[in-house]
């Protein structure tokens, strides 16, 4: 916040910062002999304190400081008036005569000299010395308790944000209803205010949100569950929607916010770090995760009988790899489909077969030179596999472009866009991170801009996408990718898997979702994605000898990265990286 201190001396006016005060900018109008008394101002915020510091002419200090709860403390420190004959001195130059408080609408009044003798003026300079080293004293023992009281100041004394005593209450109350709208308008305005979009929400309540998971569960014969997973100073609180039932909460002490973060931070680590790729080190943060998150619910999804899991988590669990969470046998992505979304309300929770949408497959396997951009040598035989699966156009290099990508959209209503291509999010605002076509950027502040959701879009892939892990700005952009860009769903991966990794899982992928099952619905997304995962994890899916073997057979890969030769694919890094973002449907 920034600290401003003004100071009214003798006529002069200076400016000195004081960390963690607010100082009112204001001055008062002063008459010879009268104490002037400022107007209190209201406190702004519980971590505020007002001081007012004035010289009058009878030399008043005054103090004031407002704490959180407490009256106003004043300390009135008066200098001692003494007079000297006129003979001893001369009056100052007009200019410092005149008082700032005329700059407050205040009438110009010379101010009055008093005279002392020389021991006086000693005597005076002394006690003033005494006064000033009292005042900035007392500031640094405010600014102290200030400092080290504010985060519990905070946590008691803050009704906005899910970490303040509102929230508090509502859960110890078990008001699930109200913590849950709660919830979702507190994650709403997050994205709006990051992408700086009014983005159009529904409203829906906890009893609401059932009922929607409920039709869902007939229409996809797939049962969901929501999670909020909100992470406190204290605890990680937990929060389970089933269909047709009452939200149910479990709080978990011993996940505590910056523990929390610190295992995430470290399964992202363990996961991607190229050195151990042929380890397990990823085990234990992945085991301490799901005993956390996912385990305190088992029972309750057990029961339920869920098979789908929307994922609706607070900053810095938006991008934890969920799929690769570990119950000790199994990961997490053996067991449910899984989503992340900004907030339920953000999704689209309409369902649509998708077996015979359109696909536009555009990507680059070489990038012009101002692009600045490595090559991607497997993109034309990603774009080939879902050519020869999916009806639809595929478009290379010097055609990938986006005025082409809108020409063909205006031309051809696709309900699938597939960009073979770099793609970031980086800290910082929505323009700073991007889709990379041939010779340009698209910036994620832009692609409202393209009105994918005019028709609307099912979904969206970005096969070769690098996220900050951890950061909160890159995790606002990544978990709403598909909100920002007005598709239904997106599928984009963490971090950036090898070229031949991307190509296998991709190549699964479109080949699970084009799978159709006598008497029954068409294969959802989510559960699309998964099972191209687990044919990773089960070894169905592999580079063996210069081929890609997958479950449509074997598939030729080019010399530049015949170099891979066999590969093992079961490792989470190969995998975990690929997540569905919004509607799982």
């Amino acid at each position: 916040m920034p600290v401003h201190k003004r100071i009214i001396e003798n006529g002069a006016t200076s400016q000195l910062n004081v960390p963690g005060c607010y100082v009112e900018n204001r001055t008062y109008l002063k008459k010879p002999g009268f104490r002037v008394s400022p107007v209190y101002a209201k406190p702004l915020h519980f971590t505020n304190f007002y001081i007012n510091r004035e010289f009058l002419g009878a030399g008043t200090l005054l103090l004031l400081v407002s704490t959180p709860y407490g009256r106003y403390l004043r300390l009135a420190l008066n200098a001692t008036i003494v007079r000297r004959s006129p003979a001893q001195s001369k009056f100052p130059p007009t200019s410092q005569l005149l008082p700032t408080a005329a700059a407050n609408g205040a009438l110009n009044r010379p101010k009055i000299m008093h005279y002392q003798s020389q021991q006086q003026r000693q005597k005076h300079t002394t006690q003033k010395k005494i006064k000033k080293a009292i005042f900035y004293c007392l500031i640094a023992i405010f600014f102290c308790w200030s400092t080290a009281n504010l985060a519990t100041i905070a946590q008691n004394t803050g009704k906005g944000g899910l970490n303040g005593q509102e929230m508090r209450n509502l859960l110890d109350r078990g008001n699930l209803t109200e913590a849950v709208t709660r919830i979702e308008e507190t994650w709403e305005e997050d994205y709006q205010k990051y992408f700086e979009q009014d983005f159009d929400t529904r409203g829906q309540t906890a009893e609401a949100i059932s009922k929607t998971l409920s039709r869902l569960a007939v229409q996809t014969k797939k049962k969901p569950a929501l999670i909020y997973a909100i992470p406190r100073t204290d605890q990680l609180e937990l929060i389970l929607i089933l269909p047709d039932r009452r939200p149910i909460l479990r709080s978990v002490p011993e996940a505590k916010q910056e523990k929390l973060l610190s295992v995430v931070q470290e399964l992202g680590s363990e996961i991607t770090n190229p050195v151990k790729l042929n380890t397990t080190s990823y085990l234990a943060p992945a085991q301490q995760l799901y005993k956390w998150i996912v385990a305190p619910l088992e029972t309750d999804l057990q029961t339920a009988k869920i098979e789908t899991l929307l994922f609706c988590a607070g900053a810095g669990l938006r991008t934890v790899p969920l799929a690769a969470m570990h119950d000790g046998q199994q990961f997490l992505i053996e067991k449910y489909s899984l989503a992340r979304i900004p907030a339920f309300n953000l999704i689209d929770i309409n369902y649509a077969d998708l077996r015979n949408v359109q696909v536009l497959g555009m990507g680059a396997s070489d990038f012009a030179e101002t692009a600045n951009k490595e090559p991607l040598p497997a993109v034309p035989l990603e774009l080939g596999a879902i050519a020869r699966q999916w009806p639809g156009q595929s478009f290379l290099n010097e055609d990938f472009t986006i005025v082409n990508l809108q020409s063909q959209r205006l031309q051809q209503r696709y309900g699938i866009i597939h960009l073979a291509t770099h793609a970031e999010f980086r800290p910082g605002t929505p323009n700073n991170s991007y889709i990379q076509f041939w010779d340009t950027q698209l910036r994620l502040a832009q692609m409202r801009e393209l009105k994918w959701n005019n028709p609307p879009l099912e979904l969206l892939v970005l096969s070769a996408c690098r996220t900050a892990l951890g950061d909160k700005e890159a995790e606002l952009g990544f978990a709403g990718l598909a909100l920002q860009s007005g598709a239904k769903s997106a599928l984009a991966s963490l971090w950036y898997v090898s070229d031949a990794g991307t190509l296998a899982l991709m190549t699964e992928f479109y080949q699970q979702l084009k799978i159709s099952r006598p008497n029954d619905p068409p294969i959802i997304k989510a559960e699309a994605l998964r099972q191209a995962q687990i044919a990773a994890i089960e070894g169905k899916v592999t580079i063996e000898r210069g081929q890609l073997r997958s479950s449509r057979g074997e598939t030729p890969l080019p010399p530049s990265i015949s170099k891979l030769d066999s590969k093992d694919l079961s490792h989470p890094y190969y995998w975990a990286a690929f997540s569905i973002i919004g509607s799982p449907w």
